[in-house]
């Protein structure tokens, strides 16, 4: 088996201490466990500190809480702010509303190359599941739990999942999913992080994969492994969406690699 890099658990989070609370409890579970935890925290009332203070008690390793004020949709400030605080090599990213399978960083750690970033994807989970998993009554999910909608995307078969990492949508390379990612750290630094030019919902995973790429990188596409469960909830607002794509097709047609507005900023403030 090869040896595992040092890696970062990034998880994005904002008003909904419910559903984190599954989340880490999910992360603790894992047959793996990521050298830290960090919860980027989007401007999130008291509970959610509440929640996290709780739970680093007894938590299996380091976790990390980086917050900011709340103004607005910042989702890219706060993964910066995450990334600069971050000691491990390797990067993987979730959301908070996510329930991980417990082989989830080690299918992730098992896929890590150098000169590549990876995306997965998610397992849907319909209203009623969702509200009984938040309630606490079921924790254990699987493909066979009553209320999953899309059941391939939970099966965990290792040819298959080699199979696909180069070949699944060659057609959209920069299609991802932002809450079943992974990255080199140094990747990261040299293209700045997520563009803080791009404020409310959309585009800014497909962006930075798109300068990813520019940097020479390579998208993997983790089909059949890193298996995670998707709490159902309502959309944010699209409004900022337009804005966002418009900064996405520059950096692919100017095949931008590094943003101006991003992680920079807070490594230097670190020093």
């Amino acid at each position: 088996m090869k040896p595992y890099p040092t890696v970062t658990l990034i998880v994005s989070t904002y008003n909904w201490p419910q559903a984190l609370d599954v989340c880490l409890k999910s992360i603790a579970h894992q047959k793996i466990l990521p050298t830290e935890v960090v919860v980027a925290d989007d401007g999130s009332k008291q509970d959610t500190t509440d929640l996290i203070n709780k739970v680093r008690e007894g938590f299996p390793c380091p976790l990390i809480h980086v917050w900011h004020e709340d103004t607005g949709f910042r989702l890219a400030a706060i993964r910066n702010k995450a990334i600069a605080k971050a000691t491990g090599d390797y990067i993987i990213q979730i959301d908070g509303d996510i329930v991980l399978e417990k082989h989830f960083v080690q299918d992730h750690l098992d896929f890590s190359r150098k000169g590549c970033f990876v995306s997965g994807s998610r397992v849907k989970m319909d209203d009623d599941l969702s509200a009984t998993v938040l309630s606490g009554k079921k924790t254990d999910i699987s493909i066979f739990t009553k209320g999953i909608i899309n059941h391939l995307n939970g099966l965990r078969v290792s040819f298959l999942r080699n199979y696909y990492r180069f070949r699944y949508r060659t057609d959209d390379p920069y299609y991802v999913k932002g809450c079943n990612m992974a990255f080199w750290r140094e990747d990261l630094i040299a293209v700045n992080g997520y563009n803080e030019d791009m404020t409310g919902w959309g585009r800014e995973d497909s962006e930075v994969a798109a300068r990813l790429i520019n940097l020479g990188d390579r998208r993997q596409f983790i089909k059949f492994g890193a298996v995670e469960y998707h709490i159902e909830h309502p959309f944010s607002s699209r409004e900022r969406e337009p804005v966002n794509l418009a900064i996405l097709e520059d950096a692919i047609a100017n095949k931008v690699v590094r943003c101006k507005n991003g992680l920079d900023k807070y490594m230097e403030s670190d020093n």
